[in-house]
């Protein structure tokens, strides 16, 4: 039986149009800012909490402070507006990191004030915008503000402003700050490698706001856009806001602003990673360089709604994105209706089957013995009888006579495979209510087929089923499947390691979430290599007496720095000689939607370096009762054995 969704009973609509927001270096009357931005289109506004200007200070007594309130009355707008409407921006000049103790600790007292305004007002987020990784002390005093230690938590999110590539000034200021007291040789090296990798920024800052889920990405679109590789990386960060500037705009024939083709090929990719969750919104920030404010909302609104339309798969999966789910244990647990309907709409898996079918049915069954010579197909895990049906189907194509048995263990699908043979198999079909690994046939099968296969291939225990079942499978009997692979590839996926921080089990330490797999269609992530084949079963198994506990080590040369939050598995299968079934990204079986990919954590996010090397060992543990995996990685650090002994999940046998 497949692994994916549970049921699919809610849906996530699709956005129409893009929710674009306007940005300003100041606001002197917020109320006609907003009307303004309304009208032209905007859906709202990003402003100073206070004047981008206006330097507190804090530390010398009232003598040293302007008297007076720091910046406007909450009552010039209604509570809805502020809550709605407005994105606060913390003051530019605030440096928490600055060398200097009084300078610091007087912005630690300007951001606690500004923090606290925007949680009095309600306002949905705040922008933070960061100038280099010398950010700790800031991100400190952030994180411990939205857990509420101060006694109050507040409601809004805290976007983290970051260009999506360092200006060339920008590097030259970050490079003159490392050089400070450095030799001329070694200065001059630095310089050589004047790079600057903005993305260090960002991870600096929300590895130490321990990748919590209300610490978003605010990325600004840079004039010179990064390469292939480290956009790719981009795009699997909680991407929350695309600040584009009206500088990066040229004027197309009609007067109207238009981006590059790079730039619209990047900002497409943004939408595409997050117009199903429905979390990504563009801020049009600078001065307006066309005749009307308006023309950058609605050019934007053109990208939002003329992307490529949804593949199958995106269409089947809409609402699932970055959605953990525990896999199903169809052998300790009875699917429920709606389960099986899901699966049986597959397009792709039964038709797969039925060809595998036909071809086994023609090699086993020669033209001249097609009249005299009967097979007997047993279909073990019947299910609701999708996989009869396509043996009857397949037979009927092929001319060949079957007999066929259907095997399932769950007395409620039994109910369902009782009515089909009244009403339209007959004889032909015998119904058994019982596990496959108890059955005691009459006589053996020349084909045995079933569908046990889960997400990482043998994770619902199809190894152990067919190993029990191959005993009624004659000496040239024929199994559909006939082998699997499984293959595991680390991916960066900050959106699902916070998505398990959030997670409640019950019975359970919240460190046991960590060393659970998830059945999940991955959406916001980036793989950081190609997967790599990791256990191989094939069947039938004529090996005296099978073990299929198994240990597999993978290296993996990851390409940029990165922090690794875990690995994606999937398989592929042969069904019968070169028919294949297919998840693993590179050989996808088109509009085959059964299975999701399977996602093992780590419980604590691993940093690799450029061109480093990272192993990871896998274990496949078996006992009378129960199978389990273990996963480590020993390289570039040496990390903890996740799951040992099945403290956190086992799989039932």
């Amino acid at each position: 039986m497949p692994t994916s969704c549970m049921s699919k009973n809610f849906e996530m609509p699709t956005r129409e149009h893009v929710s674009c927001g306007l940005s300003y270096h100041n606001v002197t009357d917020i109320y006609d800012a907003l009307g303004n931005a309304s009208q032209s289109g905007y859906t709202f506004i990003v402003t100073p909490i206070a004047h981008p200007r206006f330097r507190r200070e804090f530390l010398g007594g009232k003598a040293h402070q302007r008297q007076g309130a720091f910046t406007r009355s909450d009552l010039v707008l209604s509570s809805h507006d502020w809550s709605n409407l407005i994105v606060g921006k913390i003051s530019p000049w605030i440096n928490l990191d600055s060398p200097v103790l009084e300078a610091r600790q007087n912005s630690e007292r300007a951001l606690e004030q500004e923090m606290n305004y925007a949680a009095h007002l309600c306002l949905p987020a705040i922008v933070i915008s960061l100038r280099d990784s010398n950010c700790v002390n800031l991100a400190r005093h952030v994180y411990s503000k939205i857990l509420g230690s101060g006694g109050h938590q507040p409601t809004y999110n805290v976007w983290i402003h970051v260009p999506m590539k360092a200006a060339e000034d920008e590097s030259k200021i970050f490079i003159n700050s490392l050089c400070n007291g450095v030799g001329d040789a070694d200065a001059e090296s630095l310089e050589v490698e004047s790079k600057v990798d903005t993305w260090e920024w960002w991870n600096t800052f929300r590895s130490v706001c321990n990748t919590d889920r209300k610490v978003c990405l605010a990325l600004e679109l840079s004039e010179d856009l990064p390469n292939y590789m480290e956009i790719q990386r981009w795009l699997g960060e909680p991407i929350k806001c695309v600040f584009v500037k009206t500088t990066l705009f040229s004027t197309n024939k009609k007067g109207f602003p238009v981006l590059s083709r790079a730039h619209q090929a990047v900002l497409k990719k943004m939408f595409k990673v997050s117009i199903n969750k429905l979390d990504i919104q563009v801020v049009i920030c600078g001065s307006n360089k066309h005749s009307n404010i308006r023309h950058y909302h609605q050019y934007m609104d053109h990208l939002w709604t003329t992307q490529d339309p949804d593949d199958a798969l995106s269409s089947y999966a809409k609402g699932y994105e970055d959605f953990l789910q525990i896999p199903l244990q169809p052998l300790m647990d009875n699917l429920e209706s709606n389960t099986y309907e899901i699966f049986e709409k597959d397009p792709t898996k039964y038709t797969e089957y039925q060809r595998a079918i036909h071809c086994a049915l023609l090699d086993k069954v020669s033209e001249e013995e097609k009249d005299t010579k009967t097979i007997v197909l047993m279909v073990v895990g019947a299910g609701r009888g999708p996989l009869v049906r396509a043996a009857l189907a397949a037979a009927k194509n092929a001319r060949r006579l079957v007999k066929v048995y259907a095997v399932e263990k769950n007395p409620n699908a039994i109910v369902t495979l009782c009515a089909q043979q009244n009403e339209m198999w007959g004889d032909q079909v015998t119904v058994v209510p019982c596990d496959m690994r108890e059955f005691n046939p009459p006589e053996k099968a020349d084909i045995l087929v079933s569908e046990l296969l889960g997400s990482f291939g043998d994770n619902e225990l199809s190894p152990e089923c067919l190993d029990g079942a191959q005993k009624f499978l004659k000496e040239d009997g024929i199994s559909i499947p006939s082998s699997y692979t499984n293959y595991a590839v680390p991916v960066s996926a900050p959106k699902l390691f916070s998505e398990i921080g959030a997670m409640r089990e019950k019975d359970k330490p919240a460190s046991a979430l960590y060393e659970m797999s998830y059945v999940v269609h991955l959406h916001n992530h980036t793989p950081l290599s190609t997967p790599q084949p990791l256990f191989t079963f094939f069947h039938p198994n004529r090996v005296e007496v099978p073990n299929n506990t198994r240990y597999g080590k993978l290296t993996f040369k990851i390409p940029y720095n990165c922090v690794v939050h875990g690995f994606a598995g999937y398989f592929d299968t042969v069904l019968y000689k070169d028919i294949k079934l297919s998840i693993l990204p590179s050989t996808h079986s088109p509009g085959l939607f059964s299975w999701f990919p399977i996602f093992f954590p780590l419980k604590d996010s691993v940093y690799v370096g450029s061109n480093q090397e990272l192993d990871v060992h896998f274990w496949r543990c078996v006992s009378p009762r129960n199978v389990w995996y273990e996963w480590m990685v020993t390289k570039p650090v040496i990390g903890a054995i996740h799951n040992p002994g099945g403290r956190s999940h086992t799989i039932g046998l």
